[in-house]
């Protein structure tokens, strides 16, 4: 996925983004449908016994046909492929490219101030944390996604317009350490870890191992900002309350430990998701560059 040690990134923009977004269809197809049921069984109050476990999964389709069944599991698709293929084209077919123009322009002053090996490591962090800073552009369908079931979109973007910006600063704060300890510890993993000095070479096992370390690392040191972030989001559209003014009343009232609610289900639930995509960007990337 990311340039050579030498700087010269192998990857076409091409490459990057069919790999990419491949790897966000992949992980609907497979995370969608498994969500679909958790969430059926968990809101059944009937005894599975008494009504079966394939009318409680695929509810007034139980009696389909296998293909009406397999759609079944995937209500309200659209906006979520929409939202989570642009998010994963952006963010894993964004940092190469970000990396690429900081290997080109500041790579000498990286590499002096930390040495080859460390400068190669800070120079994919430091471009996952400007990937993720940009991130904020599509803070508007975080919002929709958060709120859609409050009204319709075309309602909310017609009246809020604005608004469904709230929240940017606090959104880059959270995105840019997050983003920087998804790529760095990725990369440290890969080069400390497990001794690979041309991370494109990286085989699919070691790829599932470098995003593992990523994809916790990333979500535990953006969890206290997530949690602001997500509040402020979940405010009515008319509240003012800024993000500071959230983070006081959470220590006050909560405690600083409060800035890290709902971490240990969120690794075990959005860990294997960010694991899975972010490993099968790595490897697709590489792929795809040899054909486009």
């Amino acid at each position: 996925m990311s340039p050579s040690p030498s700087g010269k990134g192998k990857e076409s923009n091409t490459a990057r983004i069919l790999g990419s977004g491949t790897s966000g269809i992949a992980e609907l197809l497979i995370f969608h449908p498994v969500d679909t049921i958790a969430k059926r069984l968990m809101s059944n109050t009937a005894q599975v016994s008494q009504v079966g476990i394939t009318q409680v999964i695929f509810r007034e389709h139980a009696g389909a046909s296998a293909a009406k069944k397999a759609m079944s599991l995937f209500p309200g698709l659209g906006y979520a492929a929409g939202y989570k293929v642009s998010q994963r084209v952006y963010k894993f077919g964004g940092q190469p490219w970000f990396n690429d123009l900081i290997t080109h322009y500041y790579g000498t002053q990286f590499r002096n101030t930390f040495g080859d090996r460390k400068g190669k490591l800070m120079m994919q962090a430091t471009a996952g944390s400007l990937t993720g800073i940009g991130e904020v552009v599509l803070l508007p369908l975080d919002v929709l996604k958060i709120k859609r079931q409050r009204a319709s979109i075309l309602r909310i973007v017609m009246e809020e317009r604005g608004a469904l910006y709230r929240g940017w600063g606090w959104t880059m704060a959270r995105n840019a350490p997050g983003s920087f300890s998804l790529f760095g510890a990725s990369a440290f993993t890969k080069d400390y870890v497990l001794g690979i000095k041309d991370y494109s070479q990286a085989t699919w096992g070691q790829n599932f191992i470098a995003s593992i370390a990523g994809a916790v690392a990333s979500i535990t040191v953006a969890a206290p900002l997530d949690v602001i972030k997500t509040r402020i989001q979940n405010a009515n559209f008319e509240s003012k309350t800024s993000g500071m003014t959230v983070f006081k009343d959470l220590i006050k009232n909560e405690g600083p430990l409060a800035l890290f609610k709902g971490l240990t289900p969120k690794i075990l639930v959005v860990g294997p998701k960010l694991v899975f995509s972010y490993t099968l960007a790595q490897s697709l990337i590489p792929l795809f560059a040899n054909y486009v």
